[in-house]
């Protein structure tokens, strides 16, 4: 067995689910590795990662809006922590809920993802952000 890590980033454009699943299948591309493990961390309190539809964007869009219901912007009349604008705390329950690691298998030296799943990287703040991602693949 041999483990590989590195950390990537990635720009997100706002917020919203960002596709990641072609950058992950490069990365594991380039390790040249048949059957393995793969685990992401995201290294933020105000994004996470999630494996969701990757056929229909208007389930991305749907899990935007039922999540602002869930955790809606806020200032100080809402939240008391707001030092960073009234979309932080909202995005750090987001956060929550959603998840902040992942662990995919790899076989064929590919991710092991149903017909209609991708992997996302969810921003929840307002503006666009530069995220980091762990990754460590353990492989044979």
């Amino acid at each position: 067995m041999r483990q590989i890590t590195e950390t990537v980033s990635f720009d997100t454009t706002g917020p919203g689910l960002h596709p990641i699943t072609p950058r992950l299948a490069e990365w594991i591309a380039a390790r040249q590795v048949e059957t393995g493990l793969l685990t992401l961390l995201c290294q933020h309190t105000s994004a996470s990662l999630t494996i969701q539809e990757n056929a229909d964007p208007d389930v991305r869009l749907d899990l935007d809006d039922a999540f602002a219901g869930l955790a809606p912007h806020g200032g100080p009349e809402r939240y008391r922590h707001h030092l960073e604008g009234p979309d932080d705390m909202a995005a750090h329950i987001r956060t929550v809920l959603s998840g902040v690691h992942l662990a995919i298998p790899v076989a064929g030296g590919r991710l092991v993802l149903g017909a209609w799943q991708g992997v996302y990287l969810w921003e929840h703040r307002s503006e666009a952000q530069r995220r980091r991602i762990a990754l460590h693949l353990l492989a044979e």
